[in-house]
């Protein structure tokens, strides 16, 4: 089974140098969810739009979340659910509880839930994201249930840290289908 992704993108979106907007390119199974306000974020409007995306899955499907929409994925969770969802894919986080980490116009992201996700799933961080120390990543990923990968010194994962098609993640993403497939 090739499931569906679903990209959900974060702050400011993920330009065309981001690594989801690659994977959106290479996947033909995947479709990005879009957000009236990228720069701007209000957790109801994102959580309406996620919503709507997500209500329109029609075959099972992994979230692929970046950064402040690792947040909201959290948020939807909370609320919501879909038996489509099968698995997902939680990459640099950003700690929208610190202050330290995130702007402030970003707490109404927060507080960061920490229940055990229904599905596998993946953190994926580093020892140097600007959004979240590694091991409050770490901790976040224990919460959920997920597996964790440190992949090193590449930042928030994002444009700016030239990844391009991200093999690396491509190799989690194929790990996380197996673990949803055995």
């Amino acid at each position: 089974m090739t499931p569906h992704l679903l990209i959900i993108p974060g702050l400011g979106d993920s330009g065309e140098k981001h690594w989801q907007s690659f994977w959106l390119k290479k996947f033909t199974n995947s479709t990005k969810v879009i957000q009236n306000n990228w720069d701007e974020p209000q957790l109801e409007q994102w959580l309406n739009n996620l919503n709507e995306a997500i209500q329109k899955l029609e075959q099972p499907t992994i979230l692929v979340a970046h950064s402040l929409a690792v947040s909201l994925v959290m948020h939807w969770l909370s609320q919501n659910n879909n038996p489509n969802i099968i698995g997902a894919m939680l990459v640099a986080p950003a700690d929208v509880d610190s202050p330290e980490h995130t702007p402030d116009f970003l707490r109404n992201f927060a507080p960061i839930l920490t229940s055990k996700l229904p599905f596998p799933s993946i953190v994926v961080g580093t020892e140097n994201d600007t959004y979240i120390s590694l091991e409050r990543a770490q901790e976040l990923a224990r919460n959920w249930g997920s597996d964790f990968a440190n992949i090193g010194q590449k930042g928030h994962i994002n444009s700016d840290s030239n990844l391009e098609y991200w093999e690396e993640g491509q190799v989690f993403l194929q790990q996380l289908i197996a673990k949803i497939n055995p």
